[in-house]
């Protein structure tokens, strides 16, 4: 059983451009379990990091962060703003006037070490601009970039993240500034996994419950760092503790964002696109279940209704297994019964189960989900 969601404060993220037409996104609070992701462009080039932001936002990507490291970047980042889709957050670490120039952007939200900006009069000038402007920052600690009296005290650990985050949000909170995300980011699960665990209880001991932005860094390739994301912020996620993720792969960022939504879905916390069953290879399937399921998540890309369907090989576990699913078949020799909401709707042969499934699955989304109706194309 689920864990209820820690109660943390509420921040509200939207480009600060005037724009009548913001999308606003709210992380915190009530609000569910927000997706993040990041660019790889350079973001000087605004139309290419545009291009990718789009793409992002396509795949479900609800807050997109951005790299300003220097003047160029920050150069691009006015145009990037005004025209993205979603909130776009500004990366900051050495150099206070690019975030003074990220601010003046109008972005929704910093990233930001006020630790590595060694000034407390350029901090203290960062802080006060963020404040005038109704921006968030977020505190962002990795293992790999800890104080040094911290890194010699206390080890590479949790508590020296800890230590760190508490640290930085001392420093803006002496300028009065309390719209704050947290994250402790360490490449292995079990640091992660700890560090989260410790500051949710010195946080919540304060009485500051600060958003909580989850994360294993440096996760890895594709299917490794998939399965770290996965366990690490499943386990955080399942002890009720985050407010939004972003699952870091060494590959193309738009491969993160349905590794987020996996993650999302499994645990019940939020709903889109399809749920897909499919029974392992075995000896007992008598269709072909791996081109079939294939064929299945291609059509899912169609659609954004959390509709759950069953791909099944056999009668030992398919018809009940297609019961229990909005859609569900399951397969004979050459042939494949079909159900929709636990009614067998017809036997098939296997060359047009493919088309009859997809006709079953709009009807669903015509009687279950009409709110997502305007993306039925087979059914009137």
């Amino acid at each position: 059983m689920l864990r209820l969601r820690r109660k943390s404060n509420a921040i509200e993220l939207f480009n600060k451009t005037g724009k009548e037409d913001v999308k606003r996104v709210w992380m915190g609070g009530d609000h569910p379990v927000v997706v993040q992701s990041m660019t790889t462009t350079d973001t000087a080039d605004a139309d290419a990091t545009l291009e990718q932001i789009y793409g992002l936002a396509m795949e479900g990507c609800e807050v997109v962060r951005v790299t300003v490291k220097d003047p160029p970047d920050a150069a691009g980042l006015p145009a990037i703003v005004h025209r993205s889709p979603v909130p776009i957050v500004a990366d900051i670490h050495f150099d206070h006037r690019m975030a003074l120039a990220a601010i003046e952007a109008g972005v929704a939200k910093l990233r930001l070490n006020p630790g590595n900006i060694r000034d407390p009069k350029k901090v203290a000038e960062v802080v006060q601009a963020a404040r005038a402007r109704g921006i968030p920052i977020r505190v962002g600690v990795n293992m790999g970039s800890l104080a040094p009296d911290l890194e010699e005290r206390l080890g590479h650990s949790a508590e020296a993240m800890v230590e760190s985050a508490l640290r930085h949000i001392a420093m803006l909170e002496e300028h009065g500034h309390n719209e704050i995300a947290v994250s402790l980011k360490a490449h292995d699960v079990l640091t992660t996994v700890h560090a989260y665990r410790l500051m949710d209880a010195r946080l919540r001991d304060r009485g500051t419950p600060y958003p909580l932005h989850l994360g294993i860094t440096e996760a890895g390739l594709l299917r490794d760092g998939t399965i770290k994301s996965s366990i690490g912020l499943g386990i955080l996620l399942f002890e009720g503790i985050g407010d939004t993720i972003r699952v870091s792969l060494a590959a193309d960022p738009i491969e993160e964002v349905p590794v987020c939504w996996g993650i999302l879905k499994s645990l019940g916390l939020r709903e889109k696109g399809f749920d897909i069953t499919a029974c392992p290879s075995c000896g007992r399937a008598e269709i072909s279940v791996l081109e079939l399921g294939r064929s299945v998540e291609a059509i899912a890309k169609l659609y954004t209704a959390p509709v759950k369907v069953a791909v099944m090989g056999c009668v030992v576990n398919g018809p009940g297994e297609s019961k229990m699913a909005d859609v569900g078949v399951a397969g004979g020799k050459g042939k494949g019964a079909i159900y929709r909401g636990g009614a067998l709707i017809g036997t098939y042969p296997e060359e047009e189960l493919l088309g009859a499934l997809r006709v079953e699955i709009e009807r669903v989304i015509l009687e279950k989900y009409p709110s997502y109706r305007h993306v039925v194309t087979l059914v009137t």
